[in-house]
């Protein structure tokens, strides 16, 4: 409990000091700043008789005696750079931070009381180190924030990667939309991502007729395929458009892309089976001879005729198939004999092995490995095998990959030969022409690496095998 007269001594020195009773309260040895609340209003009640008094060393001044103009200045100068009044007059030994107040408006630099409103006060003056170091510090932040506002964007499409790996169209695109979401300027963007603004500037031209045509074609796809009941397919959506009185010519990519973001789908009470010549399980499947025990295939032969591998594939040519079937000497993979046909049957199978087995002189002992389709376990082929002594294999229900040397020798002759090229109005006949001279090319001029004595050696296939005494 603090006694009337230490009571009366404590708000003397709180008068004296012009702080607040908070900061006051925080000195070592002072009241805590409820007391000195509630001792304050027992000074206004004239409970308490408070004494004037000299506070920690501060001289007594006579009373209305002017500052001088260098301490007024320094006061100003101190509130200016942010310190508070009642520290300034801590500082400089005032009798209140309300002189500091009343300086500070005086020079239209004050903050004010109780939120009045006062004019700003002047700011700090910088050096130009200082100010240069604050501007590259903005310039930091403002880039850090456009790169993190990039990969979210980028968050979007995991297939973009990053910004370094996007061609100069896309990162106009995403460009584009920093400035529609965050008002970057055309300058900005094209700095960030290291483009020429007149790059720019064309590749946003690009974008724009890109977009213009992409909606043109929508529109006329939407308009076909609404007329058509909506049971048409791309290729007749395709040709409708083009019968219009005033056609609207467009690609094949350009209709599927539409219909497929448009959502058009044509009806259909069932879906078309792929060819397949699987046919059931119509007898015991022969053993898989190149199967080995951990589960892999060895489908290498020490010299040509030892063993052999065919199969069928599918071409679609206009609107119309043609089938191929090869027979491949797993020495080398050699195409020895091949047929072609419009029609996936038993006869297109035994034409090319029969056609192969003229070319011997003794077949018995032959390995021909298949797959398990169905034209490999009529009667007719197992009557051509059975009579030239050749030995049945086949591969194991379901896996394609047991007859993968024949895949092997598709997927190039595909990739070569027939993807990527326009089949439309090409006749079956001029396509088994240019069929049968590619896999022609593919025995005599086409380069294959070959391991011989640990070293891979480019040949032609019959160059090689001429090479080691196996052809004339």
């Amino acid at each position: 409990m603090y006694s009337k007269e230490e009571r009366e001594l404590v708000l003397a020195d709180f008068h004296a000091s012009g702080l607040t009773a908070r900061r006051f309260a925080t000195l070592p040895g002072s009241p805590c700043a409820e007391s000195i609340g509630r001792w304050l209003r027992q000074e206004e009640a004239g409970l308490l008789d408070v004494p004037a008094r000299e506070v920690r060393g501060r001289a007594e001044r006579p009373k209305h005696r002017r500052y001088p103009e260098e301490t007024r200045r320094e006061a100003l100068r101190l509130y200016a750079r942010g310190m508070r009044a009642c520290d300034v007059a801590r500082r400089l030994g005032l009798s209140s931070d309300a002189i500091v107040h009343s300086w500070a408006r005086g020079a239209g630099c004050g903050r004010g009381r109780a939120g009045a409103t006062m004019p700003p006060r002047e700011a700090v003056p910088m050096d130009e180190d200082a100010r240069a170091e604050i501007e590259r510090l903005r310039a930091e932040l403002e880039a850090s924030r456009m790169h993190e506002r990039v990969l979210l964007e980028l968050m979007r499409d995991p297939k973009a990667g990053s910004p370094e790996r996007l061609s100069n169209k896309q990162k106009t695109a995403l460009g584009e939309r920093l400035r529609r979401d965050f008002g970057y300027s055309q300058r900005q963007v094209a700095t960030y991502f290291g483009m020429p603004r007149s790059t720019y500037a064309y590749d946003l031209g690009a974008i724009s007729r890109d977009t213009a045509r992409a909606e043109l074609v929508a529109a006329n796809v939407r308009r076909a395929f609404e007329e058509s009941g909506r049971v048409y397919g791309y290729r007749r959506v395709k040709a409708l458009m083009g019968a219009w009185e005033e056609p609207f010519l467009a690609s094949e990519r350009e209709v599927r892309r539409a219909m497929r973001e448009g959502g058009m789908e044509a009806r259909r009470t069932r879906r078309r089976r792929r060819w397949s010549s699987y046919a059931g399980e119509p007898d015991e499947r022969p053993a898989n001879v190149p199967l080995r025990g951990d589960g892999t295939h060895d489908f290498s032969a020490r010299r040509p005729g030892e063993m052999v591998v065919t199969d069928v594939t599918e071409f679609a040519v206009g609107r119309r198939k043609v089938y191929l079937s090869p027979v491949l000497d797993c020495f080398d993979g050699l195409p020895a004999a091949w047929s072609t046909s419009t029609r996936p049957d038993s006869a297109l199978c035994d034409s090319s092995l029969e056609g192969y087995l003229a070319t011997l002189g003794d077949p018995a002992g032959l390995v021909c490995h298949t797959d398990g389709g169905g034209c490999y376990r009529a009667a007719s082929w197992k009557r051509i095998c059975a009579e030239a002594g050749v030995v049945r294999s086949m591969s194991r229900r379901g896996r394609s990959p047991d007859n993968a040397r024949a895949e092997g020798f598709f997927g190039t002759l595909k990739e070569e030969f027939y993807n990527g090229r326009d089949w439309d109005g090409v006749s079956v006949e001029e396509f088994t022409r240019q069929l049968d001279a590619y896999i022609e090319w593919y025995r005599d001029g086409r380069l294959k690496a070959f391991e011989e004595d640990g070293r891979v050696v480019y040949d032609t296939i019959m160059g090689r095998r001429r090479r080691l005494g196996y052809a004339a």
